[in-house]
C-alpha cells in the first residue's frame, strides 16, 4: 500500500507540464534515435547531456530514461522496413521482421512490435517499482567496504558486459580504472598524473569522455561506413491491423518476452541484446511451426522486441538503487544523474522521494506514449529514413562540440571531446567497445574511494575490510563469478584448439 501511495505521488510529479513536456520529448527524440541507423541510445544522450544543464533535474532525467526506453520501440522500424537494425537489440527482429515486409506483413510486424514493446515495459516497470525500494533499503546498511566490494566485483562482472572477448573488456575496464585515479585525490587533495596542467587538476569528466567516445566516435564510424540506398515500403495506418491468426500467435510470445527480458536485465552486460536472443530461441523452441522462424513467423518478431523492453526497465533497478550501472547506456544515463549532482544508489528513494517516483511515473507514462506515438506516425518515420547521412552527421557534430564547449565553457574540453572520439572511432574499428572504459571510469572512482575510506575504518587491515558479513557474501560471488570466466574461456580455446586439430 505504501509503493501504491508513493507511486500515487510519482504521477502528481510526473504530470508537471515541465516534466510531461520532459517525458513526451525524451519519447519521441528516443524512437527517433532507434529509427535513424548510426546514433545509438548511448550516443543520444551524451550528445544531449550539456544542454540539460538549464533543465529542472527532475525533468532532465525523466528525458533521458524517456529517450533511453524509447529507443527500443523505434529500433525495430529499420529491422522490418529495410533489413538494417537501429538498435544492436532489434537485430533479431530481422530475422522474421524483414521477410514479412517482403510478403506485405510489415504493417502487422511493426503493430505487433510496438504492442509487444508496450506489454513487455509495462512489465518490466512494474517490477522495477516493486523491487527497486526494497533492494535499496537492504543496501542502507553498507559501508565503504561494502561499496568496495561492490565495485570491484562490478569490474569482475564487467567481462560480460558488451560481446566482445573477456580480455578485451578487462583492458578497457582497467583503462576506465587508471583514467578515474587523474586528477585532485579526494581524500589528501594531492594532485595526481596532471604533469602540471591545471586542467587536468579536475580529472575526465564522465560526460566529456561520453560525448568524445560515443558521441564523435560514432559519427566518425558511421561517416566511415558504406551507405547503400534501400527502397522502402509504403506503410499505411489500415496496413497496421494484424490479422486474427497473427494476434493468437503474438499474445503469449509478448508475455513470456516480458519475462524472460525482465531476468536478464537483472544481470550485468548488454541485457536488451542478450535478451532478444534468448527470447527468440524460445520461441522457435516453443513454436509448432519452427521451421517458419527466418521466414516471417510473427513470433519471431513479438517475443524479442518484447524481451529488449521489458530488459530496459529491469536494468534500472541496479542503477536506482545501487548506484551501479550494469551496461553502457545506464552508464550513461548515470553521469546524466551526476552532472545533476543526484547520486542514484540506496539514499535516492529517501533523500529524493519525489525524483526517484516522479521518475518510475515518467515511466508508465512514456510507455503509453510511445504506443500512441509509434503507430500512428509511423509514416513520418519512414520519411525520416530517407535523410541522407552526409547531412545528419555534420549537422549532429556540430551540436555535440557545441554542447561539450558550453559545459565549462572550456577549450580544453573540445580539444579532449575530439581526442575521445578518435579514441572512440579507432576501439571500435579494432574490436575494442569503449563501454567497459566507461564503466570502469564510473567504478573507479567508488573504488578507490571505498578502499581508502575502509582502511580508515578497519584500522589500515585489509583483512577487517573483506570478512565483514555483506562484503565477504559480496566478494565471494565475485570469485565465483571470476572463476566460471576462467573456466569458460580455458574451455573455450581447448574447443577451438580441437577444432584445428581436426
Amino acid at each position: 500500500m505504501d509503493i501504491l501511495n508513493l507511486l500515487l505521488q510519482g504521477f502528481l510529479v510526473s504530470v508537471i507540464p515541465g516534466n510531461l513536456l520532459a517525458c513526451t520529448i525524451g519519447v519521441i527524440i528516443g524512437t527517433l534515435v532507434g529509427v535513424l541507423p548510426g546514433i545509438d541510445t548511448v550516443s543520444a544522450i551524451a550528445l544531449l547531456l550539456p544542454f540539460s544543464y538549464g533543465m529542472d533535474s527532475t525533468a532532465a532525467l525523466i528525458m533521458f530514461a524517456g529517450i533511453y526506453y524509447g529507443s527500443k520501440y523505434g529500433g525495430s522500424t529499420t529491422s522490418i522496413l529495410i533489413n538494417v537494425p537501429g538498435e544492436a537489440a532489434s537485430v533479431v527482429t530481422c530475422l522474421d521482421g524483414y521477410p514479412m515486409a517482403q510478403k506485405g506483413r510489415a504493417g502487422a510486424a511493426l503493430s505487433v512490435s510496438a504492442i509487444g514493446s508496450f506489454v513487455a515495459g509495462t512489465i518490466g516497470i512494474v517490477g522495477l517499482t516493486l523491487l527497486a525500494p526494497p533492494l535499496a533499503q537492504a543496501a542502507l546498511a553498507f559501508g565503504p567496504p561494502e561499496y568496495f566490494a561492490i565495485s570491484l566485483v562490478g569490474l569482475i562482472f564487467l567481462s560480460k558486459l558488451t560481446g566482445t572477448s573477456t580480455l578485451k573488456s578487462a583492458l578497457m575496464a582497467a583503462v576506465g580504472v587508471m583514467l578515474s585515479t587523474v586528477g585532485l585525490d579526494s581524500l589528501s587533495g594531492i594532485s595526481r598524473f596532471s604533469f602540471g596542467i591545471d586542467e587536468l587538476d579536475r580529472g575526465f569528466e564522465l560526460s566529456i569522455l561520453a560525448m568524445g567516445m560515443f558521441g564523435i566516435g560514432e559519427i566518425l564510424t558511421t561517416m566511415t561506413q558504406i551507405n547503400t540506398a534501400t527502397d522502402i515500403p509504403l506503410v499505411k495506418f489500415k496496413d497496421l491491423y494484424p490479422t486474427r491468426e497473427e494476434w493468437r500467435r503474438s499474445i503469449v510470445p509478448m508475455f513470456r518476452g516480458g519475462g524472460v527480458g525482465f531476468l536478464v536485465g537483472l544481470l550485468p552486460g548488454p541485457a536488451a541484446t542478450i535478451s532478444s536472443y534468448l527470447s527468440y530461441a524460445l520461441e522457435k523452441k516453443c513454436s509448432k511451426n519452427p521451421d517458419e522462424f527466418g521466414c516471417g513467423a510473427i513470433e519471431g518478431v513479438a517475443g524479442p522486441e518484447s524481451a529488449n523492453n521489458s530488459a530496459i526497465s529491469a536494468t534500472m533497478i541496479p542503477l536506482l538503487s545501487l548506484g551501479l550501472p550494469f551496461c553502457g547506456a545506464t552508464a550513461i544515463l548515470l553521469s546524466g544523474f551526476m552532472i545533476h549532482g543526484i547520486t542514484p544508489g540506496p539514499g535516492l528513494i529517501t533523500e529524493q522521494p519525489a525524483l526517484f517516483w516522479g521518475l518510475i511515473a515518467s515511466m508508465y507514462i512514456g510507455n503509453v506514449l510511445l504506443l500512441i506515438i509509434n503507430l500512428p506516425l509511423i509514416g513520418v518515420f519512414v520519411q525520416l529514413l530517407k535523410t541522407p547521412l552526409h547531412i545528419l552527421m555534420p549537422m549532429v557534430a556540430a551540436l555535440t562540440l557545441t554542447g561539450a564547449y558550453s559545459i565549462n565553457n572550456s577549450i580544453f574540453d573540445l580539444i579532449w571531446v575530439v581526442i575521445f572520439g578518435i579514441l572512440g572511432f579507432l576501439l571500435r574499428r579494432t574490436g575494442f567497445e569503449p563501454s567497459p572504459l566507461l564503466i570502469g571510469l564510473v567504478l573507479g572512482s567508488g573504488l578507490e574511494r571505498g578502499l581508502t575510506q575502509g582502511l580508515i575504518i578497519c584500522n589500515g587491515s585489509i583483512w577487517a575490510m573483506i570478512t565483514r558479513p555483506i562484503s565477504a557474501t559480496i566478494l565471494s560471488l565475485g570469485v565465483i563469478a571470476l572463476f566460471y570466466n576462467i573456466v569458460r574461456w580455458f574451455t573455450k580455446i581447448n574447443c577451438a584448439e580441437e577444432k584445428v586439430n581436426c
